[in-house]
């Protein structure tokens, strides 16, 4: 019997959260189902909430600094659910992901050098490239009309013609939700060693691991990727709390590390804050059972679409994810181009979903779904998604 209730709805409505109250800006109107932005409609774990209650009891709240539990949940965590093994100099604080990336690009590269990315890839590797005055290499992924693999002659073939700097790599891959395999790691190690590239690796979903597959770091697949690897994670999508702030890095190659990290420290770029330590720490301590069940609940999720689309919606298929609660939806067969698509699922399906081409042209056809809600609310969608496809059979 399950101890958390997943089937709840909870009211996000004026909370500030961007997945609700963002919907006039991002789609122009706020009477959608909103089924897009990486963040879960479940209420966290309690002992989450409890940790900071009882925090905030205390009347004052001056600087604080991160206790050494903070840094050894982090390690052991990681440890104990992917044999993943850190020290204490190899970690660090990052105030997200996404900044921890533009970090790394700021120190290790300059104004236009060039950065490879594996599109269909998550939207800000991007951003932060071009935002920084930086040049942006494509090394897309091979779609077969079933899966995706990685084109390890095409990355030998880029590394070689573009001579980049630095490869943003997305280990588990965002939005496939792709593991990717030890040996195809390991490719991607040598030849960016052999090249002098720093290799960024993205690992936020690597909690997220489904059908008791394991997570694989990048920095573990060989020697050549740990003396290349800057690996970025955090417990934000694990545990449903992006508002916290509570990423981290890990960087094992002291000649790599060094300097980065005295750049961040001297800058306080790396300096964690009150809530994030609070939240993280009881996360990786207490959570664990709490994010057992809730992937339990969103592997049920997954195969709930994958069978309704199947059965319902001819045309219209799942890329079924190794890891996340991400599914890619390949609308390919229905011949709609990217706008016909993107109006077909909001104003008829009423429903705000990820557009495919925010990913790369190679998302052109597709649509992201997240299925971290209460079922009742996927069958609902789903059901909306019949009923527009349909029409377009009807008109």
């Amino acid at each position: 019997m399950s101890k958390y209730d997943f089937d709840c709805v909870i009211d996000r409505q004026g909370t500030h959260a961007v997945k609700y109250d963002g919907l006039d800006q991002m789609f122009g109107r706020h009477d959608v189902t909103p089924l897009w932005i990486a963040d879960l409609d479940f209420a966290v774990c309690p002992d989450i909430t409890a940790a900071l209650r009882h925090r905030f009891d205390h009347p004052v709240l001056g600087y604080s600094a991160a206790p050494d539990s903070y840094w050894e949940s982090i390690i052991e965590w990681q440890e104990r659910r992917h044999g993943f093994r850190i020290s204490r100099e190899d970690l660090t604080f990052i105030p997200g992901v996404v900044k921890g990336i533009g970090l790394a690009i700021n120190y290790f590269t300059s104004k236009g050098d060039k950065v490879l990315i594996q599109p269909p890839v998550y939207h800000p590797f991007r951003m932060v490239i071009e935002g920084n005055e930086r040049v942006v290499v494509e090394n897309p992924l091979i779609f077969d009309g079933g899966n995706y693999r990685m084109d390890l002659q095409g990355l030998a073939e880029a590394i070689k013609r573009e001579q980049p700097r630095m490869m943003i790599l997305c280990n588990p891959h965002n939005p496939i939700g792709l593991q990717w395999d030890r040996e195809t790691l390991a490719e991607v190690g040598r030849l960016c060693r052999e090249a002098g590239m720093v290799v960024v690796s993205d690992e936020i979903h690597g909690d997220l691991m489904l059908g008791g597959r394991r997570h694989i770091p990048f920095v573990e697949a060989s020697e050549d990727c740990r003396a290349v690897a800057v690996t970025l994670g955090a417990p934000s999508k694990t545990f449903n709390i992006p508002g916290l702030v509570s990423s981290w890095m890990v960087v094992k190659d002291p000649a790599l590390r060094r300097g980065f990290y005295h750049w961040m420290e001297v800058n306080e770029f790396n300096a964690p804050v009150l809530i994030s330590t609070i939240g993280a720490e009881a996360a990786y301590r207490h959570g664990e059972e709490w994010l057992d069940e809730m992937l339990a609940y969103v592997e049920g999720n997954i195969a709930f679409v994958d069978e309704f689309l199947r059965e319902n919606v001819p045309g219209v298929r799942a890329v079924k994810p190794e890891a996340s609660f991400l599914v890619w939806l390949d609308f390919t067969d229905l011949g709609l181009g990217q706008k016909e698509l993107m109006d077909l699922l909001l104003e008829k399906a009423h429903l705000a979903l990820n557009d495919g081409s925010m990913f790369g042209r190679q998302g052109i056809g597709f649509m992201r779904l997240n299925v971290g809600t209460p079922r009742c609310v996927l069958r609902q969608a789903l059901e909306h998604v019949r009923d527009a496809v349909a029409s377009l059979v009807e008109a």
